[in-house]
């Protein structure tokens, strides 16, 4: 007997093998948070920012609080991004 996460499970793994765009968006979200975290965090690192480091590190933000940090709170703001 299947239960009820396991049908939810494979109802996703159903809707993601029908719609390989969707796929594709996951994907290139995942690489557009992971890109922003990375550049965050290094400035958050270097900037001696504990609380920034550790705020970037837990909040899933999809980018967004990482960008604020990097072109609003980083010291860094005359300098290019990487």
């Amino acid at each position: 007997m299947v239960t009820e996460k396991e049908q939810q499970l494979i109802n996703f793994a159903h809707y993601i093998d029908t719609h390989p765009m969707v796929m594709l968006l996951l994907s290139a979200l995942s690489i557009w948070v992971l890109v922003w975290k990375g550049i965050a965090l290094w400035r958050a690192a270097k900037n001696d920012s504990k609380p920034w480091y550790v705020a970037l590190l837990v909040f899933n933000t999809l980018g967004i609080l990482e960008i604020i940090y990097i072109f609003f709170f980083s010291n860094n703001k005359d300098k290019p991004v990487a």
